[in-house]
């Protein structure tokens, strides 16, 4: 027999227009979060304060927000490492092809790339050794706590660098990208290996090799296939192929973010092969265009993705673990490490004082990445993740030192177009 429910029609309504409510406010926050990112960006480059250190504050914002009503919300660290790897592809994928190639760009080239070897190096052994003496933990686990923390964040440096003169870009583009890469080549190389021999460096040197004939040979076949693709969206195509590419060979622990920079690179300088085979088989009339729509895709993607991979990891940290004397201590010392290393190095073999390469050294996105990759038994327990989220905050509040340093008298002629040093008598 039916019975009749007082006001059900009223309930059943009222349920169905909370769930419509629900979608709506979630659409409402997310633009919200957007327009704040996009307002982020624009006062970064009026006051110097790096866009990543306000999304981190609006997190927390929220965090404290959601605490306060008790509003419930799903387990948001859980999609971070998501979130972290396809920012990763996409922020260096964006850099690289904003470098164009040419003889004289050699020395710049391997300038970045021993100072990001150099600097990765020298920087993860004193972070370990400061480690292991404070933990007494087994050296090779406090290395590999260590690493995060010695790679510089390209995913913080390559957009903060927009405003700097040329040549300057072009350097924290690529050694940012070089350490990035160094980065996870080291911390996979010594997380496989428990003892480190003559057997270890001879695979890391065969994988070199063939991660190196792999980028060559996919960015032939990705730019061959570009010009094939008759359908008029292909740039997500491809976009979709390097992280494919990318999470397949993190999963077989390859350094295949080097095969997504070389990609990026052979796109910006594709045009100055001058091999007939390859000018008259691989390019294509369009390619002019689909570069300059994949640039604009690429860049406002890797804008989206880090704003809410930053915005995220500022919600999920534990504050309490900030107010800890101890862990504040720990943390400066970290950050005394990092820069003291730079600038020994910057004044001794570049023979270079500027604020700019000395202090555009953030942490960020990768070190958050290779940390929450580390398995349990290998993460040092004393050394809380409050310990990171001071070291990426406090170098992306020491960024506007370098960022807002004297310029010399090459700079301002380079960032000065129509100034007399730079115009014809």
């Amino acid at each position: 027999m039916y019975e009749f429910v007082p006001n059900s029609f009223l309930y059943l309504n009222t349920g169905k227009i909370f769930q419509k409510m629900k979608v709506e406010v979630v659409l409402i926050v997310l633009s919200i979060i957007v327009i704040f990112s996009y307002l982020f960006d624009l006062l970064a480059k009026k006051t110097k304060v790096p866009s990543v250190v306000l999304l981190l504050l609006l997190g927390i914002g929220f965090q404290f927000f959601t605490e306060y009503f008790k509003l419930h919300t799903i387990n948001f660290a859980a999609i971070l490492p998501l979130l972290g790897t396809v920012g990763l592809v996409l922020i260096v994928l964006e850099g690289s092809m904003e470098l164009n190639l040419d003889r004289e760009k050699i020395s710049l080239v391997s300038k970045s790339f021993f100072s990001a070897l150099v600097i990765l190096i020298i920087t993860s052994l004193a972070i370990a050794f400061f480690f292991t003496f404070i933990t007494g933990e087994n050296f090779r686990v406090c290395l590999l706590n260590a690493i995060p923390l010695g790679i510089i964040s390209s995913a913080i440096a390559i957009p903060t660098a927009t405003s700097l003169p040329k040549h300057k870009k072009e350097f924290i583009i690529y050694e940012s990208s070089f350490s990035d890469i160094l980065g996870i080549v080291l911390f996979n190389f010594i997380l496989i290996n428990e003892t480190v021999n003559f057997r270890s460096f001879f695979n890391l040197g065969v994988e070199s090799i063939f991660i190196v004939i792999l980028s060559a040979a996919f960015c032939i076949f990705l730019i061959y296939l570009l010009g094939r693709i008759q359908h008029h969206l292909k740039s997500f195509l491809i976009i979709a192929v390097l992280i494919l590419v990318f999470a397949v060979g993190k999963y077989f622990h390859l350094s295949s973010l080097i095969i997504i920079m070389a990609f990026g690179i052979f796109l910006a300088n594709a045009q100055l092969i001058r091999n007939p085979i390859f000018r008259n088989k691989i390019m294509y009339d369009r390619f002019k265009s689909d570069l300059s729509e994949m640039e604009v895709l690429t860049g406002e993607s890797a804008f989206l993705v880090r704003t809410f991979f930053f915005l995220i990891f500022g919600y999920t940290i534990d504050l309490h673990l900030l107010i800890s004397v101890e862990m504040l201590s720990e943390g400066a010392i970290v950050i005394l490490i990092i820069y003291s290393i730079r600038f020994i190095y910057q004044r001794i073999v570049h023979k270079s004082t500027s604020l700019t390469e000395i202090f555009l050294s953030p942490r960020g996105l990768i070190s958050i990445l290779l940390y929450f990759s580390l398995p349990e038994n290998l993460k040092l327990l004393s050394l809380e993740n409050g310990l990171l989220f001071f070291v990426i905050l406090a170098s992306s509040l020491i960024m506007p030192i370098g960022l807002g340093g004297k310029k010399n008298k090459a700079e301002v002629a380079e960032s000065e177009p129509n100034s007399p040093s730079t115009t014809s008598p």
